[in-house]
């Protein structure tokens, strides 16, 4: 049974973790860290690291950026490894998030859900096997709030098909700006804002009188804590280093 700590449990989407955990039969809930205190869980919640007087197998940090230091402060001298899923680090915070890899594990990874991770290893098979023969294209929809566009998992994905192509890509994201016939090395990337759509990806492959599409659809956030705890399961026995996602579905094929 891996014991879990989970970083900003008060939060939408700390409150996602903490019952993917309950629903999760090999893990189970240690306790929370959140500024705001103990908010309806049976277990302890406490406001700061300081605080803690128990070590968990692995922490999930779904919080807060302002966070960061503390909790790799906590982590490295416990040596307990980090499923970081906060967005909106620095680059200085990343470094930091590194070089703590280097004394404990660290899965850290631009989306959580497990579906999208293996749509972005599918593309890259499917970029192998159609070559250059293929157009590619990625559509992106999101609800009306999101700021950034396009999404940072659909620029994974573009990352991730640029790995495989011999060529490197040119990222194209406004067509209308010019005129002129597509090129044969673009990655097309659009990004379509309406309603409460959680996240739809589409990565088109358009060959000669041929079509390949594969998709994936998010019907909610907790996909994304579900992916999380997964990958807390997987965390708690791996030894220091960078994990992601790719990591975690290599493990499952093997």
């Amino acid at each position: 049974m891996v014991n879990v700590g989970i970083v900003g449990c008060n939060g939408k989407m700390g409150g996602f973790v903490a019952a993917a955990v309950e629903e999760n039969n090999n893990c189970q809930a240690m306790f929370g860290v959140d500024a705001f205190g103990k908010k309806g869980y049976d277990f302890p919640v406490f406001k700061s690291f300081g605080e803690i007087d128990s070590v968990p197998d692995v922490i999930i940090d779904f919080s807060n950026p302002a966070v960061l230091d503390d909790m790799l402060c906590f982590a490295t001298k416990n040596s307990v490894p980090c499923v970081i899923c906060t967005t909106g680090y620095s680059q200085e915070q990343i470094d930091k998030i590194k070089e703590a890899s280097k004394q404990i594990a660290v899965f850290y990874s631009g989306n959580m859900s497990l579906g999208i991770n293996l749509l972005i290893e599918l593309s890259k098979q499917a970029a192998k096997v159609l070559g250059e023969g293929f157009d590619i294209e990625i559509v992106e929809k999101h609800h009306n709030q999101k700021i950034d566009a396009p999404s940072g998992t659909a620029l994974m994905l573009a990352d991730g098909i640029s790995e495989t192509l011999s060529e490197e890509p040119q990222y194209v994201y406004d067509r209308h700006a010019y005129r002129k016939k597509r090129s044969k090395n673009e990655i097309g990337i659009h990004a379509v804002r309406g309603g409460t759509i959680v996240g739809e990806h589409e990565v088109i492959f358009a060959g000669h009188d041929e079509v390949v599409t594969l998709t994936h659809q998010a019907q909610s956030k907790e996909v994304f804590a579900v992916g999380a705890v997964n990958a807390a399961v997987f965390l708690a026995n791996q030894k220091s280093g960078m994990y992601n996602m790719g990591d975690m579905l290599a493990d499952k094929f093997q």
